[in-house]
């Protein structure tokens, strides 16, 4: 009886030994299979207790008391693509967890703590209403004034006898002589003429004055000009050889006449360039076509005479774009053509010359400081300071650039606050908020709109 009593007794004890084995062995495996989430937030909620207490019951889905908003999810302004579904303290920056409600619009922008904003030297300016004056300045060279030409032929078949100028590129005045011309076909007419004037009489002076009168018409058809008219009348005799003076000051640019050489009727002696007026043709950069207007006032400068200040104007803006200049260095321009004075007549073509254009004035501009726009080749972007410590990038059309100030044309007001100084990080973080955002709105069937949505 005591032998079977004792049997049963440790039979019983295995059995709860077995019983509480398989109770623990339970409770670890379920301690294995935690939520990390919790556990990070449990950890997170250890670590601040006195800023998460009132919190801590708080998950993602659930209704803020003390804002009345549902809460999507926590997360670290500076590290957007972690999410926690519970409040507490950031594990990558000495913060808090902020929480993210159903309304707020991601994409508008983000909050930065006020503390964190002063670690990364964030500043910011108003935006102000003024007027920026543009100065735009180009180089080119030197060239004749193609309005200022005089070319000078022969009227008849003559013979060169003698050359006044004989080299290209010599200095004329008006009035100087050129060349001496032998004009045989001009003598007979001549002879006609003063035969006409020998045979006038009292008695009969209306027809011979019309056979005079017709005489001096032909010689006119054939080339002669009134002054050469003139004095064979005044001499009253043949003047078998002519001299032709410059009608302009300027140098001969294109001399084709020689002694001795035979002319056609038409054929070209002297090309006249004058030197009162020059152009030059300057190289201006296409960006800044917008800016010229033609009869813009210039002034020109040239190494080749320091201290000396000529003044124009744009007489034209030619249809014609060299796009041989854009290099890495160097940007696609367009030609202007400036007008310039020239007394003294100390511009010569081929001279290298500075242009620098009257500035143009815009009132009532938009104007931030430049280094407050973001340039990313697609897009130019300010960040705009909101309110609560919010801070969201606007696209925005620019205008000039001069002083340290940009004109906005488009995008923002007079009044707005820009950040100037730590603006890269907010754009890049607001970036990567909306991309984040665009994902999430995805459909999971990977077609055509789901990859163009990501492309964007």
């Amino acid at each position: 009886m005591n032998r079977r009593a004792l049997i049963i007794g440790s039979a019983a004890t295995v059995v709860l030994a077995l019983v509480a084995y398989a109770a623990f062995e339970a409770g670890i495996r379920r301690g294995r299979t935690l939520s990390p989430g919790i556990v990070e937030t449990a950890n997170a909620t250890r670590a601040a207790p006195s800023r998460t207490a009132g919190a801590a019951a708080l998950k993602a889905g659930d209704v803020d008391p003390s804002t009345g908003k549902r809460v999507l999810y926590w997360h670290d302004p500076m590290v957007p693509g972690a999410k926690f579904d519970k409040p507490g303290k950031s594990p990558f920056m000495d913060m808090q967890l902020i929480a993210v409600y159903a309304d707020t619009p991601e994409a508008a922008g983000v909050a930065i703590d006020p503390r964190l904003q002063q670690n990364l030297g964030v500043r910011t300016a108003k935006a102000v209403a003024g007027s920026l004056s543009s100065a735009i300045s180009a180089v080119g060279n030197v060239a004749y004034n193609e309005r200022d030409v005089v070319l000078v032929q022969a009227r008849s078949n003559a013979f060169v006898e003698k050359l006044f100028v004989r080299a290209a590129l010599d200095r004329v005045r008006k009035g100087q002589p050129l060349a001496q011309l032998y004009v045989p076909e001009w003598i007979s007419l001549q002879e006609e003429y003063l035969s006409a004037k020998r045979l006038r009489s009292d008695v009969d002076a209306l027809a011979l004055g019309g056979l005079a009168d017709a005489a001096a018409q032909r010689m006119r058809l054939a080339g002669m000009s009134e002054e050469q008219i003139h004095t064979v009348d005044v001499r009253g005799e043949v003047q078998p050889r002519f001299t032709i003076t410059s009608p302009i000051d300027g140098v001969d640019g294109e001399l084709s006449a020689r002694e001795g050489m035979a002319v056609a009727p038409g054929a070209p002696l002297f090309r006249l360039n004058g030197l009162a007026t020059v152009w030059v043709n300057a190289e201006v950069p296409e960006s800044a076509a917008a800016e010229l207007r033609l009869g813009n006032a210039v002034q020109a400068r040239t190494p080749a005479l320091p201290g000396s200040v000529f003044e124009g104007r744009v007489s034209a803006i030619l249809p014609e774009v060299n796009a041989a200049t854009r290099t890495l260095k160097a940007r696609r321009t367009l030609k202007a053509r400036i007008e310039l004075a020239n007394p003294g007549s100390h511009l010569v073509p081929g001279m290298f010359a500075t242009i620098e254009f009257a500035p143009m004035s815009r009132a009532d501009a938009v104007l931030v400081p430049s280094e407050a726009v973001i340039r990313t080749g697609k897009r130019t972007v300010v960040i705009l300071a909101q309110e609560q410590g919010r801070f969201a990038p606007v696209e925005v059309e620019t205008g000039i650039e001069s002083h340290g100030q940009t004109e906005i044309r488009k995008g923002m007001r007079a009044g707005d606050s820009v950040v100037i100084s730590g603006q890269f990080l907010i754009d890049s973080e607001a970036n990567l908020k909306a991309a984040i955002t665009r994902m999430s709105k995805l459909p999971a069937d990977g077609s055509d709109d789901t990859r163009a949505a990501l492309t964007r």
